[in-house]
């Protein structure tokens, strides 16, 4: 890790001092009607939205509606050209990317690791932005924390790239974890997972957002952004098409429109809280029936 601390020390100069915890209920992050174009076609448009300590915000919608792109301007890893992100109040792109590292921590939906580090090394990388600082203390409990949460104690030796696709993504995010910022950043982090792993990643975004962490997750999975999100988000042609609570947000008529497929939304027979499956007793044939 001595080596990793050196050369991102070398790169970005001397590390400023610890940022402000934030309060629950406090901005973190804000978008501020941004536009993301890609081939001169916009794949955002105009977005706005805040993101608060304290809460799990899940962005749901369709494939390209723009999830993905709006986590990475959040995370100041994509370019706008129109609007502004802002970080704790400031406008991102006047920090500096140690700054951004100790504010936020990014899990992307690809892991890869260039040379043969190890999976605990993986996870110590978390642990850059805190060099010379108090926390530098906390550097190994903080990783060990952090794979005790993400069930990858019993490969900490192994080379992360003999790992499989699965246990690559809980090691990556036992990175995010080990890294300890108010406001954590996860781009469908239960994609590679089997169903244990997935209700397991969404408990650990649960347990951040109450110990006061604002915690953003790009999901496919409705069914579990209904069990674990304070908020949700949906996504449409890059507009955001619904904000608001499990409850409100999870409609059918929103969500046959949006997915383009027939959608029912039921309540479980135990807990009470929404299912949503898709109307697999719908003809695909007749979509559009259902939707006009």
């Amino acid at each position: 890790m001595s080596s990793l601390i050196r050369s991102w020390r070398e790169k970005f100069g001397r590390i400023p001092p610890d940022p402000v915890q934030p309060a629950i209920g406090e901005v973190t992050l804000s978008a501020v009607g941004i536009t993301v174009e890609r081939g001169g076609r916009p794949v955002l448009d105009g977005v706005s939205m805040d993101i608060r300590a304290g809460e799990v915000t899940v962005l749901v919608g369709p494939n390209g509606a723009g999830k993905s792109t709006l986590l990475a301007a959040l995370a100041g890893d994509q370019a706008v050209v129109a609007g502004r992100v802002e970080v704790d109040g400031d406008e991102l792109s006047t920090c500096t990317p140690v700054q951004m590292a100790r504010r936020r921590a990014v899990l992307p939906q690809k892991h890869t690791i260039g040379f043969s580090f190890t999976a605990q090394q993986v996870v110590s990388m978390g642990r850059a932005p805190w060099t010379g600082t108090h926390r530098e203390d906390q550097d190994s409990a903080a990783v060990a924390d952090a794979m005790t949460i993400c069930d990858v104690t019993k490969f900490a030796h192994r080379p992360f790239a003999a790992l499989s696709g699965g246990e690559q993504a809980r090691v990556a995010l036992a990175r995010v974890l080990a890294q300890d910022t108010s406001t954590v950043l996860l781009d469908e982090p239960t994609a590679a997972l089997d169903l244990g792993h997935q209700e397991a990643v969404m408990a650990v975004a649960r347990d951040r957002a109450a110990a006061g962490a604002a915690v953003v997750v790009v999901l496919h999975d409705l069914a579990l952004a209904a069990a674990y999100a304070d908020r949700i988000v949906v996504l449409e042609n890059g507009h955001i098409a619904a904000d608001g609570s499990p409850r409100e947000v999870l409609r059918e008529a929103l969500l046959t429109r949006v997915y383009g497929y027939p959608i029912e939304v039921v309540d479980h027979p135990r807990t009470g809280a929404s299912l949503v499956i898709p109307r697999r007793d719908a003809d695909p044939h007749h979509v559009e029936q259902h939707i006009s």
